[in-house]
Formats: structure tokens, sequence, C-alpha cells
């Protein structure tokens, strides 16, 4: 039994393969174009930097579904906001990415900021003064519990301060290990 030869067109494959690289062109042409801000597109989360934001079904809101954040939007200004936060973070949309238009207040911030240096020195200078005035006797079994207790002191203090400021700031790789942590508390 013989097996008929197919017909084998050059053109025909020439063709084909044209409009296949014009279409990978015409695809790379549409990504490099910048997009405009819609609730039929999905775009990279301006909060943590890891989910995809979509439009919610039958609202004027898109959603992350990695940080589960909630953001209102103008498309004519081509904006979005969290309104499930204190703080009124606002991001603005040029095409490709976002970039953000929320200025903080520099009165607030240079008080958040003093605030935050005055939390992590007073405690532990108040430690370190107590340890210079009375400080233990030379050779004693408790010397090493001053530089222990300044040095606890001044960690934990340090360690609550950088969590407030992650906090207002929202730092996206907070907010993504901040979900990662409930989700894997969730799956215990």
């Amino acid at each position: 039994m013989t097996q008929p030869t197919p017909d084998w067109n050059p053109s025909a494959s020439e063709t084909q393969s044209k409009s296949l690289a014009e279409g990978s062109h015409l695809s790379s042409r549409r990504s490099d174009h910048s997009q405009s801000l819609s609730y039929q597109d999905s775009y990279i989360c301006p909060v943590c930097r890891h989910g995809q934001i979509s439009a919610l079904t039958l609202m004027d809101a898109f959603a992350c579904n990695f940080c589960r954040h909630i953001f209102t939007a103008n498309l004519a200004n081509q904006t979005v906001q969290v309104v499930d936060s204190s703080q009124p973070l606002s991001w603005r949309w040029n095409g490709r990415g976002w970039q953000s238009t929320h200025r903080d207040d520099p009165s607030l911030t240079a008080v958040v900021w003093f605030a935050s240096i005055v939390l992590v020195l007073l405690p532990a200078g108040i430690v370190w003064l107590t340890s210079y005035l009375f400080p233990p006797l030379p050779g004693s079994l408790w010397d090493w519990f001053p530089n222990v207790w300044l040095g606890c002191t001044f960690g934990v203090h340090l360690l609550m301060v950088s969590w407030l400021l992650a906090e207002h700031y929202q730092i996206p790789i907070y907010v993504a290990s901040r979900v990662r942590l409930r989700d894997w508390m969730g799956r215990r």
C-alpha cells in the first residue's frame, strides 16, 4: 500500500510564516503601546506588587487577588485609591505601571520620624544611663546583664518602630509577607 505524498506549496508556507511574524510584531507593538486604565483588563497590584487587580463584578472597583485590597477607580484621571485602608493611598496609571500620587504631609512625616527616633533611643538611653550610674560589681555573676538588657531594649524597640513605619508607608514587601503569613497560618 502506498501512501499519498502531501502537496507542499512553498508559497503558502512562506505567506503563513510571514503572517505569523507580522502577528507577533503586531502583538509586540501592542505591548509597547501604553494602554489606558479600564475595567476589562487586569493590572499588577500597586500595594503588594505581587497580585493582579481586576474589576469586581457589578461594581466600579478593583480588587487584588493576593493582598485583597479594594480600590476605587477614576478612569478619567487614570487613578486608583485604596478604600479599605486608613491611609489615603492612591496611584496613577501611566500606561505601563503605577506612580504614587499620594504625597505625605511633610510635617506629619517629620513627626512620625521624630517619634520613631525617640521611641528607639529614649528607652535604650535610660537603660544605658542606669547601667552607667549603677554598674554591677566587677567580676560578679551578673556582670553581663546590663549589656544584654541594653541590646534587648534597643532591638525590641527598633523592631516595634520598624513595624509601625512599614504599616504607615505600606511597604510592598511588608504587605506581601503579611499576606503570605496570613495564608500560611490559615492552612495550618
